[in-house]
């Protein structure tokens, strides 16, 4: 449950569509050398859970892991316990991977997404603890994308203007995705952590099911430092959001 808007995951197309390009980041943006994001989880009006990004500089790189669980009585009807990590240039934007080890019920999975720019293709491996099955694919890829998660914070990167929209290609398991990113407005957003001056964002992709069954948007602070204050999945079950509860600079 907590993983749908974690990894974007109905931003997948079904049909073929021009691939925009991935633009670097703006030279005047910077990205936290270190910073931890937490978050409070609602589902519908009860909390369900609770959420942490973790980012970190090494080298030209920028790695974000993250821990989401859920908690009360969500916790005790279906439990989560996923972890996500990713990284990506800094300069570029181009991402160098992307894996996750699911918890979500009786689900046990373990994935690694690589993108091999040399052969501009994404190696895509998985194994279900459960069962004992494993996958491999190889899917062709542009020569610069973003992951799923990657994305939320390279999209920070990107000239926000009230009423324009950037595009930007997403890789996952399955192929690349056009991804569009509409920037609806400004809205002041209170939080566990405090009140900030937003832009609220909304991801669409031209087909699959955020076309047919919900919505995804995220409210960046309106300052240098776009932190993605709150995120919101309304899907067909039920809507989630993400609350900033704290920012640590560690």
């Amino acid at each position: 449950m907590l993983a749908c808007l974690l990894v974007l995951a109905p931003l997948r197309a079904e049909t073929p569509h021009a691939m925009p390009l991935l633009r670097p980041p703006d030279a005047g943006f910077i990205f936290p050398e270190k910073q931890t994001l937490n978050y409070a989880v609602d589902w519908r009006v009860f909390p369900a859970g609770s959420v942490s990004f973790h980012l970190e500089a090494l080298g030209n790189m920028q790695n974000v892991s993250v821990t989401a669980d859920t908690v009360g009585a969500v916790n005790l009807l279906f439990r989560v316990n996923d972890r996500f990590q990713s990284s990506f240039n800094r300069e570029t934007g181009c991402s160098a991977g992307f894996s996750k080890q699911l918890v979500e019920g009786r689900r046990q999975v373990n994935s690694n997404l690589q993108f091999d720019y040399s052969q501009n293709k994404a190696i895509f491996t998985e194994k279900n603890l459960i069962s004992g099955i494993n996958k491999h694919k190889e899917v062709p890829i542009p020569p610069c994308v973003t992951d799923s998660l990657s994305a939320i914070f390279y999209a920070a990167s990107q000239p926000m203007t009230v009423g324009q929209s950037f595009q930007f290609p997403l890789a996952d398991a399955m192929r690349t995705v056009p991804v569009t990113m509409k920037v609806e407005g400004r809205e002041e957003i209170k939080t566990p952590a405090g009140t900030f001056q937003t832009l609220r964002v909304e991801p669409t992709a031209d087909a699959g099911v955020v076309k047919n069954r919900g919505n995804i948007w995220i409210w960046y602070s309106d300052d240098e430092r776009r932190i993605p204050v709150q995120m919101r999945a309304r899907l067909f079950w039920g809507t989630i959001t993400f609350r900033l509860t704290a920012i640590d600079p560690k």
